[in-house]
Order: structure tokens, then sequence, then C-alpha cells
């Protein structure tokens, strides 16, 4: 616990701290000097009287300007957006483990195929934007405590006998697919994992959120995120470096809920594989997924959109 304390009181996480406690439109305009303590309690009472949102009744009174309400708002979401990431993240897992990105085995490449070896893929040094929005990295992995633990029930498991059964199945299947072309490769994959079935983790598991191992999906099924998971491994069989590759956690705006998709960055672009879209895309063709953060076993990258507040006046409530 006192780790948790150290680092909310620290760089980025202090900074949202702090701004979440100001949070509310008409401290916020206070705090900016946009107007009084004695304005704002004006504005309260004209709000309680006349229903009317607080961000109308500062405008109406001509005491900021729509374009300084949207940047207010625009402030507040991305924090807000941040909060929640930082919640998601410590959700996974306790904080107690130090999982950073060296203590974490490469367990994909002992599966690898012998001939993955003769390919050599170019190295990413820039990414292009995940769906419009920015992004952060980092190699701090403590909070993924669901993605460290499933490479450790992974790299277990394949001492047993049935799961050397199971590698060996894949890997004849994966050497069918073996090409210099990334984009080929992921999209055999993507075929081929899709074809697994989907269930969710309280039938499968009896819990509400489990990262399935490649051996446990191939042989259970599961959800969005252990689909991800084995395209990950089984394109990292066939030779495909991590820095091409990420896991990402993204809100599906259709649906309004997480999901979780693999991203791979290929020689055609960055592409989506997705369990529910039946063929491989190209990141630039889906408009409906807000990315929150991305990972793989080297770091893990936040991502904040860049999107304003589609209504002004009503978001000010």
């Amino acid at each position: 616990m006192n780790n948790i304390k150290n680092t909310a009181n620290t760089g980025i996480f202090r900074t949202i701290k702090n701004s979440l406690r100001r949070n509310k439109l008409g401290e916020t305009l206070v705090l900016k000097g946009y107007i009084s303590t004695y304005e704002l309690k004006d504005a309260l009472k004209s709000q309680k009287e006349t229903n009317k949102p607080l961000g109308q009744i500062f405008i109406e009174q001509s005491q900021i300007t729509k374009q300084q309400l949207t940047r207010l708002l625009f402030r507040q979401k991305v924090m807000r957006l941040a909060a929640t990431t930082i919640l998601c993240m410590a959700s996974l897992g306790g904080m107690t483990k130090r999982s950073h990105a060296g203590a974490i085995k490469d367990v994909p490449a002992r599966i690898m195929l012998a001939s993955a070896s003769d390919t050599s893929f170019q190295h990413i040094n820039q990414y292009p934007e995940l769906f419009g929005a920015k992004e952060k990295r980092s190699t701090n992995l403590k909070a993924f405590t669901k993605w460290t633990d499933m490479f450790d029930r992974f790299d277990k498991s394949l001492n047993k006998s049935s799961s050397k059964r199971i590698i060996q199945d894949l890997q004849i299947e994966l050497a069918e697919y073996k090409s210099s072309s990334i984009y080929a490769m992921a999209k055999q994959v993507n075929a081929m994992m899709n074809r697994q079935k989907y269930i969710g983790d309280n039938k499968n598991w009896g819990k509400s959120d489990y990262w399935a191992t490649p051996i446990e999906f191939m042989t259970r099924g599961g959800d969005c995120e252990d689909f991800a998971i084995a395209k990950y491994v089984a394109l990292r069989a066939l030779g495909v470096p991590e820095d091409h590759m990420r896991i990402a956690i993204v809100q599906d705006q259709k649906k309004n809920m997480p999901h979780a998709i693999l991203v791979v960055y290929s020689e055609k672009g960055a592409v989506i594989l997705d369990n529910q879209i039946k063929d491989m895309r190209r990141a630039n063709s889906i408009a409906h997924y807000k990315p929150i953060f991305s990972i793989n076993r080297e770091a893990w990258w936040l991502h904040t959109t860049q999107e304003r507040p589609t209504t002004i006046i009503a978001a000010a409530r």
C-alpha cells in the first residue's frame, strides 16, 4: 500500500489526482481566475432556480466564452479518461509485484519455429497514431499482473506432456504460414485463431476477468483478450518481433464496453486482429474503437484521444 501512495504522489499520478480534486466546472473556473467565489454562488443559485446547465449560465452572463468552456471540458474529459485507465490497470492485479519489461521471459520464443530465425524484420522506431490517439510509453509493467501471470503460467505449462501435444499441432499449422511478410502471416493467424470458440470468463473459469494462456485458450476457448493473446504468441512463434505487436484495450463505442484486440505493425501499416471482425482490417478503416492502453512484453502505452466534446452545454451539467 505504501508503494501505491508513493506512486500516486509523483509525476503524472499527482497531476491527475490534483486535477480530479477540482474537476467540477465551477471550482475549475474559480481556480483559473475566470470567476470569483461570489459569482459562482450566484450562478449556482440561478441554476437551482432555472434548472439550466451551469456552463450555459456562465456563457449567458458573459463570464466565459464557448471556446473557453470547450477547452475546460476537454481537459476534464482527458483527465477522467486517464484516471479510468489507471484504475483499469490497478484492477488487473495487486501492485505488490515488481514486473518490469526485462523481468518477463520471452516464453513465446520457446515455441518459435526453427525456420523463423532465418527471417529478419525491420525495427520500428516510430509508431503511427492508433485510432487518432496520442500515446505515452512506459517500461514499468508492475500494475499488469494478469499479463505477467499469464506468461508465468504459460512457461510452466510448456513442460506438461498434454501441452507439448497442443504446441506441436500449433507449430505444424503455423509452419504453413511462414513468410517474409508480417502482413500475410498476421492475416493467416487471425483467421486461424478466429475459428476458436468464444466463451466468457465467468462461464469458462468462474471469474469475471481471467487472461488465459494460449494452451488454455486452444483447449477451452476464451474471450476477447484470450483471442488477442493467442494471436500475439502465434505471430511471435513465427518470428515477428515484439515491437511489431501490442495487445490493445479499447472502448467499443458501438457496444459501450471495453474490448481487447491485437495490433500488428506490418509492412503495409497497422492492422487489427479482432475476434469480433472475421477478417483482418487496417487500423485506419476502423472508427468505433477508442484506445485506452496497449501492451506487449517490453512496454505499455497510455493513449489519450484528442476529440472535443460534441455537446458543450449538455456536457456542462
